[in-house]
């Protein structure tokens, strides 16, 4: 397929060979050919892990500093008391049994995450065919299986993203949209490249950062040079 015109013109802004420091890389991209609607910006980080290993798995949850820009649907299975807390704490759906036979029965998905407490398990575990090819399952690691659904949801409409490394060792993140500014998104682009360092499997050898790569929903990849990002070390 040929390039647009304000492709061409993003793409002749990168030099492909080059790595950028993650605040030049930002400039470039805020500095794209603009588009008709608010673009996503994603980081794409490739680790030095084999994912096939459980040893080398990394995944993880991190509340970014400026949130993502998106408007997340939350769904809660919860019952008594803790229905009422999800509700008061800005849930767009809680129930239970009468929930998990809607998305059954109907196949609703009007949903971005899911957050349970352990008492709803079992109902919640029978969806797994659903949720679980979508990343939906709630994973007490993640903090979406949980007693304390008021800060669990708080964190999920205040951008807390989550990220799992795929086959190829990659991770990739929604870090924030276009018209955020430059120092918001390298703010949530170094919270999270941080929080990728502090899970750093021991079991990783080698260089761990292999590449870091940011974009827009519609204009080009801009590598990073991995060494220009303040974070902590990695071990």
């Amino acid at each position: 397929m040929p390039r647009s015109k304000r492709m061409k013109q993003a793409v002749e802004t990168v030099e492909a060979t080059r790595s950028y420091a993650l605040r030049e890389a930002v400039d470039l991209i805020k500095n794209a050919p603009a588009t008709k609607f608010d673009e996503s910006v994603d980081l794409a980080v490739n680790l030095g892990v084999d994912p096939k290993h459980a040893d080398q798995m990394v995944r993880g949850g991190i509340v970014l500093p400026h949130g993502t820009g998106k408007t997340v649907r939350i769904l809660v299975f919860a019952k008594g008391d803790k229905e009422k807390e999800a509700r008061e704490a800005g849930a767009d759906h809680v129930g239970g049994e009468e929930l998990a036979k809607k998305i059954t029965d109907e196949n609703w998905l009007e949903f971005d995450r899911v957050i349970a407490t352990p008492d709803m398990m079992g109902i919640v575990g029978r969806l797994g065919r659903v949720l679980g090819p979508r990343g939906l399952m709630p994973n007490p690691k993640l903090g979406t299986v949980t007693m304390n659904v008021a800060q669990a949801v708080a964190e999920q409409k205040g951008g807390k993203v989550e990220y799992r490394v795929e086959k190829a060792g990659i991770v990739h993140v929604s870090v924030g949209k276009k018209s955020f500014s430059a120092e918001q998104l390298v703010d949530n682009a170094t919270a999270l490249i941080d929080a990728l360092v502090r899970a750093k499997p021991s079991a990783a050898k080698g260089t761990y950062l292999k590449k870091i790569t940011i974009t827009t929903t519609m204009g080009p990849g801009v590598r990073i040079d991995p060494a220009s990002v303040e974070v902590t070390k990695a071990a």
